[in-house]
């Protein structure tokens, strides 16, 4: 079976509680490709970087369906922007997020964030930041079906945005038929409570794959 291409979000790594949680309920059935995604590495994270070892990953084992989480889901539709073809799970999609970040960070160069892998302060430099924030993959509805999962009570991605930026996708007529929207009332960021739907989820787009 190919396995699901997974990108984990900023500051998390391929050892994230989702990941393992996802892992736990997938595998065997499916398998998880996780890559590390801190490319060439955290302290000089590069969103193209990022996106090229996604399309390396892609070419070396390609996925019968794409999952991103937070800024992972940028990279994801990034991919498929570029011609990897498989339907999308995107979980809490940092959408809109990368404008608002230059504004929120403190000063200087290397900047120190909290890295949720190392749980403690890393430092960072402030390329990565101005760059995602020219970043706009989500500007037209991708061209598989796509699933969001969004949490209402999001703490780091505002509602507003990813119900936004799919409003705008329908409206466009684009949205591959199947494609889904899915609110969790009281859902957080992370959505690690809400792993048994995720996997569901994956499943589903796994199955959809399969009958194309």
């Amino acid at each position: 079976m190919p396995p699901i291409l997974y990108f984990h979000g900023f500051g998390s790594s391929p050892e994230s509680a989702k990941v393992v949680a996802l892992k736990q309920m997938l595998e065997p059935e499916l398998e998880v490709n996780a890559p590390d995604m801190n490319a060439p590495s955290f302290e000089r994270l590069d969103f193209e970087a990022m996106v090229q070892r996604a399309i390396d990953e892609a070419h070396r084992l390609p996925p019968r369906a794409i999952v991103g989480s937070s800024v992972g889901s940028l990279v994801a539709l990034e991919l498929v922007r570029r011609g990897v073809h498989a339907p999308l799970v995107l979980i809490a999609p940092a959408v809109g997020v990368a404008e608002r970040w230059p504004s929120r960070l403190p000063a200087g160069d290397p900047v120190e964030v909290f890295n949720h892998a190392r749980n403690a302060n890393a430092r960072i430099h402030r390329a990565f930041f101005d760059r995602l924030a020219l970043q706009r993959p989500e500007a037209d509805a991708p061209a598989v079906p796509v699933t969001i999962v969004m949490g209402r009570n999001d703490e780091s991605v505002p509602f507003r945005f990813v119900r936004g930026v799919w409003e705008t996708w329908t409206e466009s007529q684009k949205l591959v038929p199947g494609s889904k929207f899915i609110e969790i009332a009281g859902g957080d960021h992370s959505l690690v409570a809400h792993a048994e739907l995720i996997a569901r989820e994956i499943r589903a787009a796994v199955a959809a794959s399969s009958r194309a």
